[in-house]
């Protein structure tokens, strides 16, 4: 590789600047070339001419919004003017995480094998507004740079009965857990901040399983009771029927196909929702204990497979001809083991073969795993370890390469793409790598390194590539895009105060890592669309996307969302770029289109105010657009008490 293992790495990084005390300005920061890291003392800003950029975004605590404020879309109250972000930073160039891609894809590092465990990260903020507590019950440090106080931010103890960071299983991939203890139900929840000298944050949203996530209805005409299960011959009914549902639909407004209550009788503490899948006239989701198949048309239940144990771990994608494995739990206790995998026909609801994955030594999984398939190949990703295998029959087909540097998570789709950790001389300055591997011998095909420190955290699209980087020391995060031979396209470079926003809550694993699942985004070839954060300044939440041109990084045009309205990027429809206008108090969602090109948001598909509250009322939720049909889907599933837990809406569906 270009970059020897005992180079500095770079100074400074992509995140906002760390507010220095008082409020003193900083020194300004440039960026070397990523081939050739500055020799310059620790602290030292690089030397080098500044680059022709905008000044970057200056650093500053974020606002907390007062407690008590309203559920989203409601009118929000002004909040008191606070503090400024400090001094803006000088013009310069954030030296980035991305080195030159490697001469091999196992390069040799010297060192222990293993890396120091992250700390959780903090939690998002919750849907009302308020600022979410850390999972320690501190508040959550700062996604600005700022040092956490003592007594906030991560925690500095280790877990009990888990090895020292460095020791056997610390390597890449996240942390460990402790396998009687409870998992931290935490997510990455920071915002993105860009501007020249600096880089930006993503913010991740998670699910707090310790709260309900879909809320029961307040809307009068909303149906109740609980379905009948279908029992596979398709005359069941496995849905909610309330003609109401329609009654008074306005010209123009789409058509209620379906709405489903939860039938499934959870834990006390919930269960999160993995899906969905569609395949043929079948959408298929899993939860718990059980997956189920349902009619897209009218929502009956065609069938249903119960499993074991619970449901631990599920791929983005099935396969093209409806195979899916799923990891599910070795036992029932604490301390089971997310180790078994089952391959189900998704078409006809049967289990196919069964399999235990060989565990890898004394720590392996200890970490959660991560599930993707790519052709007829699923991928088991974990701390250190991986295994790959054939989804048609169940045969292994690779495990761990030999060399110094192993896949530890998967992106799977129409390409197969690894994030493989390096061992190194200091577990505080990991070293990386992103390879697109053959799905069937399990060979790199090319590899991407990028510079010391700087860590793969999710792939937003697989094909064109777009990878998020993190630098876990300092509290800094950058995304970029590759070529298809793997090297460096461009560095995304948002306009200085442009928040960004992605969601990333279903794929999330505390203790381990799961590159894929992350939603409010789009890509075709040569540009990357996303959302910026939330602005509430106004009486109401409001928002814009844009589009970043992937050769340059550069952006090159953005919509805002209609007053009063906020928009998620969903994919891409018909050329143009689908996204889901999230519905508020007094109206409701709905789909539209914005040309490549930009321009003002057309509506495809209007949501009916008659299903407003229930629309509004999930929680947490995924949003898709399937056949002409747009989906609403819980993300979890939890209530206080059984009624109303058997009241939760967990799936709507529009039609024309």
């Amino acid at each position: 590789m270009s970059q020897p293992p005992s180079q500095q790495p770079p100074q400074g990084g992509f995140g906002a600047p760390q507010e220095p005390p008082n409020g003193a300005p900083q020194q300004p920061q440039g960026r070397p070339n990523p081939a050739m890291p500055p020799q310059t003392p620790p602290g030292q800003p690089p030397q080098g001419p500044p680059p022709a950029q905008p000044p970057a975004a200056p650093a500053g605590p974020p606002q907390t919004p007062p407690p008590g404020t309203p559920a989203y879309g409601y009118p929000q109250q002004q909040p008191p003017a606070g503090p400024g972000y400090g001094y803006p930073q000088q013009p310069g160039q954030a030296p980035g995480p991305y080195g030159q891609q490697a001469p091999g894809p196992y390069g040799q590092q010297p060192g222990p094998y293993g890396q120091q465990a992250p700390g959780p990260y903090g939690q998002q903020p919750g849907p009302y507004g308020q600022q979410a507590p850390g999972p320690y019950g501190q508040q959550a440090p700062g996604p600005y740079g700022q040092q956490p106080q003592p007594g906030q931010g991560y925690p500095t103890q280790q877990y009990p009965g888990v090895p020292a960071p460095g020791g056997p299983g610390s390597g890449a991939g996240g942390f460990l857990k402790n396998k009687t203890g409870v998992v931290v139900a935490a997510a990455l929840a920071v915002v993105l901040v860009a501007g020249a000298g600096t880089w930006f944050l993503v913010s991740d949203s998670g699910d707090d399983p310790k709260k309900p996530v879909a809320g029961p209805s307040n809307d009068p005409k909303a149906p109740s009771g609980s379905p009948t299960v279908d029992e596979g011959d398709g005359n069941g009914d496995g849905r909610e029927v309330d003609s109401d549902l329609n009654a008074g639909r306005k010209p123009g407004e789409a058509k209620v196909a379906w709405l489903q209550k939860n039938d499934v009788d959870l834990p006390r503490s919930g269960a999160a929702v993995e899906g969905p899948w569609f395949t043929g006239d079948l959408v298929v989701r899993a939860m718990y204990r059980g997956v189920s198949g349902y009619s897209v048309t009218d929502g009956k239940k065609k069938w249903n497979l119960e499993l074991p144990a619970d449901v631990c771990a599920a791929p983005n994608t099935a396969t093209a001809d409806g195979k899916l494995v799923l990891g599910v739990k070795d036992g029932t206790t604490d301390r089971s083991d997310c180790s078994v995998l089952q391959m189900i026909d998704l078409n006809t609801g049967k289990a196919g073969w069964k399999k235990s994955v060989k565990k890898n030594g004394t720590w392996d999984f200890l970490s959660d795993i991560g599930l993707a398939i790519s052709g007829d190949t699923v991928t088991v990703g974990r701390t250190s370890n991986s295994n790959a295998y054939r989804v048609s029959d169940g045969k292994e087909l690779f495990g761990n390469p030999e060399g110094n540097c192993k896949p530890f998570a998967f992106a799977g789709g129409a390409k197969l793409i690894a994030a493989a950790s390096c061992r190194t001389d200091d577990v505080k300055n990991p070293q990386h790598q992103v390879q697109e591997l053959d799905p069937v011998t399990g060979k790199a095909k090319w590899t991407y390194q990028p510079a010391r420190g700087w860590e793969v955290s999710k792939v937003y699209s697989v094909s064109p590539l777009v990878v998020r980087f993190d630098n876990e020391e300092k509290k800094q995060y950058g995304i970029a895009a590759l070529t298809e031979s793997g090297k460096l396209r461009s560095q995304l470079s948002p306009t200085k105060g442009d928040k960004l926003t992605v969601d990333c809550g279903g794929s999330f694993a505390i203790f381990g890592e799961k590159l894929e699942g992350c939603s409010g985004v789009a890509a075709d070839a040569n540009t990357f669309y996303i959302g910026t954060e939330d602005d509430s300044s106004g009486t109401a939440r409001t928002n814009k996307v844009i589009a970043f041109d992937l050769n340059t990084g550069k952006p090159k045009w953005e919509a805002p969302a209609p007053a009063e309205r906020v928009l998620k990027p969903l994919g891409m429809e018909g050329g143009n770029v689908l996204l889901y206008m999230r519905p508020k108090y007094d109206a409701a969602g709905a789909l539209v289109t914005i040309p490549p090109t930009g321009g003002t948001p057309k509506t495809l598909l209007q949501h009916p105010e008659s299903t407003g509250r229930i629309e509004n009322g999930f929680f947490s939720s995924k949003v898709l657009y399937q056949g002409g049909r747009s989906y609403i889907f819980s993300k979890r599933v939890s209530a206080s008490n059984d009624k109303e837990e058997l009241e939760q809406s967990t799936m709507l569906v529009f039609t024309k």
